[in-house]
């Protein structure tokens, strides 16, 4: 269902619309919530919040942004303000240098093929696929509850919920670069966990 069909059910109550909304979204607006705030409980009540709001705003939305961004910016807003109430800060992750490879795996200056690999990777599944696959693989989902808390909330908002980037900068108030970089992280730190447990599963 497009914008358009759903902002019209939603503007004519359809509960059923309404509904499958909920159950779509929800998951993803419970951690960019958590994200802000100090409690599952504290992100479960923003979430609640955030679908009143919707309601109640459903007839005045303009159609400026996407109905998702809109309903998403409510989210944020709701859980900002309870995030300073309860004296909880989030930082950045920094963005310094940061290697997300090992250097040593890279033939040096001297070689017959600087910068190459010296033993290349082996085939395994892409950090995107595996993203997607984390409700069912313990593995990967140990994998991405490790991760900082701004890069596994990027990473699950790009690769699980679908995302735009243009959608991720705007809910977490990040620039493209910014984005870029946390992306990146999360996706590289999934990919070296992936290897070495596909490698140990080679050996074994």
């Amino acid at each position: 269902m497009d914008d358009a069909l759903l902002v019209a059910a939603l503007r004519s109550r359809d509960e059923e619309a309404f509904r499958r909304l909920v159950e779509s979204w929800t998951p993803a607006m419970r951690r960019v919530a958590r994200a802000h705030v100090s409690t599952d409980a504290s992100a479960d009540e923003v979430v609640q919040d955030a679908w009143l709001g919707v309601l109640r705003g459903i007839d005045g939305f303009e159609g400026r942004s996407s109905l998702r961004t809109w309903t998403f910016r409510i989210l944020t807003n709701l859980a900002k303000t309870r995030g300073v109430r309860e004296k909880r800060a989030v930082p950045l992750s920094s963005l310094g240098p940061e290697p997300t490879v090992d250097p040593d795996r890279f033939r040096g200056p001297g070689d017959r093929y600087p910068g190459g690999w010296k033993v290349f990777p082996i085939t395994w599944p892409s950090p995107e696929e595996a993203a997607v696959a984390a409700d069912t693989s313990d593995e990967v989902r140990t994998l991405v509850s490790a991760l900082p808390e701004r890069q596994r909330l990027v990473l699950v908002l790009r690769d699980v919920h679908g995302f735009s980037s243009e959608e991720v900068c705007a809910l977490l108030e990040l620039t493209p670069a910014n984005q870029r970089v946390l992306l990146h992280r999360a996706r590289a730190f999934v990919r070296a966990g992936l290897e070495l447990l596909y490698v140990s599963g080679a050996a074994g």
